[in-house]
């Protein structure tokens, strides 16, 4: 006799899967990736091959540790927390250290709470905090990104991929002062982390993403107004202290968190307003660090206070109940 499973209703389906999910936004991301690439030159592969290598190889020991199906590492959660994690590395990270954070964002950010879908912290963001907290000097040494230069409307490659091993410069964050002009922030000319290399790539690939329906545009657009709306009304008060919306919004990686990071199903918010306020947050505490704390970047931090505030705002603000009178009333 067969078995019947019973469930309590309503019963729907999405008609996708989570491995398709995965690739769509894997795919969405490797135009930026793919710009990373030409700017930086090799070691920006390396640092994308191995985040990615790291993190398929930690899942499959942890699935086989732990006695599950190993193909499991197939379904593209592992492969997208590599290579966001390498989104968010500088180019001049060596391959060892990528290559630890991405095996610590499986293992501890993912794997010691379950596995996908229990993970209370987005993975790559906890390993981009422990790799600034255990190699601030790694992860802060932008010496082997040299940016190309637009000449006649030719752009020149990067040094990294004409034989020089080493240039410094400060990212757009470190000197805002100096102030980049709106072609070199959109384009990514200017040194900084891989996701920091195209923000209109980054822009494109998101809004493929609303357009797909693989994310809502409400965490994207909450982000952005609440880091836009503190930048504006600063920059306004003392220009000379506070930087312009627009550079807070096309520099580091603003645009990268607004969609691929905070826009995480397992550890954002379900309901509406909910998302709402995990996005407000972010953007916020994104530019109360840049502005008054000792990193430029905030976003691996916003990110994560705001995803263990998430339970709270889950449980206060939480859709009602399927049939229920509130649920007719909204």
């Amino acid at each position: 006799m067969s078995k019947m499973l019973a469930l309590a209703s309503p019963h729907t389906h999405a008609g996708t899967s989570t491995t398709r999910l995965m690739y769509i936004v894997a795919a969405c991301l490797l135009p930026a990736a793919a710009a990373g690439v030409l700017y930086f030159g090799l070691p920006a592969l390396i640092v994308l091959a191995s985040c990615i290598a790291a993190a398929c190889l930690s899942e499959w020991l942890c699935l086989l540790l732990r006695r599950h199906d190993w193909r499991a590492c197939m379904d593209g959660s592992a492969l997208l927390t590599g290579l966001l994690l390498a989104m968010s590395l500088p180019a001049s990270t060596p391959w060892w250290v990528a290559a630890f954070g991405s095996a610590f964002a499986i293992i501890i950010g993912k794997q010691v709470f379950g596995g996908l879908g229990h993970n209370p912290f987005n993975p790559a963001m906890l390993g981009r905090v422990m790799l600034l907290i255990c190699f601030p000097v790694e992860l802060t040494d932008w010496r082997a990104i040299a940016t190309p230069d637009f000449a006649d409307g030719e752009i020149i490659l990067s040094a990294a991929w004409q034989g020089i091993d080493a240039i410094s410069a400060a990212t757009p964050l470190y000197n805002m002062a100096e102030g980049l002009s709106l072609v070199e922030l959109v384009s990514g000319a200017h040194p900084g982390s891989l996701g920091e290399t195209s923000s209109i790539l980054i822009l494109l690939g998101g809004l493929a993403l609303v357009w797909l329906k693989i994310i809502r545009p409400v965490i994207p657009v909450a982000l952005l107004l609440g880091l836009g709306a503190p930048a504006l009304v600063a920059h306004l008060i003392a220009p000379e202290s506070f930087d312009s919306i627009l550079h807070h919004w096309l520099s580091g990686g603003a645009m990268l968190a607004a969609f691929f990071i905070a826009t995480d199903l397992v550890s954002s918010p379900t309901s509406n307003k909910g998302q709402w306020v995990f996005g407000l947050g972010c953007g916020l505490l994104i530019w109360l660090i840049r502005s008054f704390g000792s990193y430029p970047e905030g976003v691996a931090f916003a990110v994560l206070i705001m995803n263990a505030a998430t339970p709270v705002i889950d449980h206060y603000l939480r859709p009602a109940v399927f049939g229920s009178q509130s649920a007719h009333l909204q």
